[in-house]
Order: C-alpha cells, then structure tokens, then sequence
C-alpha cells in the first residue's frame, strides 16, 4: 500500500473527530481503548545525556470502542544548550515540539483477538520558519490471555519524516504487557523497527502505586545508534 493511500486511512479514521490519543506500552500503541466517558492520561520521560524529551497524552473514551483525545510530542529540553528544542528545518530529528489530535477504534474479533486502528495528526508549535503537517497510523492485532493478564500486541506503522525522522516510512512494532501480579507488579517490552527516531527497543517494568495509577520504569536502545536513555512513565487508567 502507498504512503498517500496510508495516511488516507487515517485521515479517514479521524475525519469526525475533534482529536484522539492511545495509551502505549512504552512506545508502542497498546490498542487498549479507554472506556465511553472516561479518561486516561499518561506522561513519559525519555532521559538521556543530551535531552530530557516529554510526551504527554489524554483520551477520551466514546461509545463503540472508540476513544479521542490530544498529544503533546517532543516537547524536549537541550541540557547542554539549557533550552528547549524548537525543529522546522531538517529531518535528521524530528519536528519538534508536536501538537497532535488523534483518533483509535477497536473491532473484537473474538473474546480475546481485537484489531486496533488508529493514528495521529497535527502541527509543529512554535516554528521559526514554517509551520509543517506530520502524520502517523498504524494497525495493531492485540491479544489477551489468562484474564486479561498478559496483553501482547503486533502491528504497522507509517509516517511522514517530519513525525519520524530519516529513515523508513513504513515499519513494523511489538509489545507485551506482562502482569506477573496482576495490578501490582508488571513487566512490559516493546520494540519498533526503523532508523529513526521511533525505531528503539524499551525494557522495563510497571508498579502499581493504586489501582489506576501504574509507574514504569524503563532502559530504551535507539536501533540507529545504539544510544541508552531512562523512560519514566506515570499513567492513570480508569480500567
């Protein structure tokens, strides 16, 4: 399938919608749908030498497994520099920081198969030169077992290099989310192909600190370069 016919897919599943978000593993979408008229949100520190990088999500959930929301990407902090990243020039990184409304639905193929589509849209902010359109889908097979215990989830991605940076615009992406003591103690791993910048590796494990307040803690290996970085990540989930 081609880019254009990709991102048409997400512009369809977003036409309607005043925005949307996915709650993710670390990095990768876990296809889990907040539930009609509830809210999830998540933070994510991505700590590394050069940067502190900062992702913020809130969903909103709708009826008929569909969930809404806004997401502020790369939102970063230059330690070296003391000041935060502002990109509309290159694609070596990308554009940054990202204002994105976002859109997921799930359709149950069986009691414990769903298929999640969905896919983000929107603008980098305070640009210095221009103002630039970034996209990103995906579809995801997420599966459940033992209670809803252990989640896996497989999937593809596609994305403008503005969103990704350089390197393959198309791509594949993994993820478990293991309870090992279920709502206490989880581990969780994801990985998506590519040398970009959404193309890592996240080990790490998830404490419960209440029922709807999980912290993980995690080591992330970029596939370009092999650079290391601490991911710290607070979600409230109302399931």
């Amino acid at each position: 399938m081609r880019m254009k016919q990709l991102f048409l897919l997400a512009g369809f599943l977003v036409s309607g919608l005043a925005a949307e978000a996915q709650q993710t593993i670390f990095n990768v979408p876990s296809s889990d749908i907040t539930p009609a008229h509830r809210i999830m949100a998540q933070v994510q520190l991505d700590i590394n030498r050069e940067e502190v990088c900062s992702m913020s999500t809130l969903d909103y959930g709708l009826n008929h497994n569909w969930e809404i929301g806004l997401n502020l990407y790369h939102f970063d902090y230059e330690r070296p520099a003391h000041t935060w990243l502002r990109n509309d020039t290159t694609t070596h990184i990308p554009y940054a920081p990202l204002l994105l409304l976002n859109a997921q639905k799930t359709i149950d193929l069986t009691d414990n198969l769903h298929l999640g589509l969905g896919g983000q849209t929107g603008l980098n902010l305070a640009a210095a030169h221009k103002t630039a359109w970034v996209g990103w889908a995906y579809g995801n097979l997420g599966y459940e077992f033992d209670g809803k215990h252990y989640k896996t989830v497989a999937g593809v991605f596609a994305g403008n290099r503005r969103y990704l940076a350089d390197g393959p615009t198309l791509g594949v992406h993994l993820g478990i989310d293991a309870g090992i003591w279920y709502e206490k103690v989880h581990v969780l791993a994801d990985w998506a192909s590519g040398s970009h910048d959404y193309g890592q590796l996240i080990l790490g494990a998830e404490v419960y600190l209440a029922k709807h307040l999980p912290i993980a803690l995690g080591w992330r290996r970029s596939n370009q370069d092999g650079e290391q970085a601490l991911v710290l990540q607070l979600t409230y989930s109302p399931d």
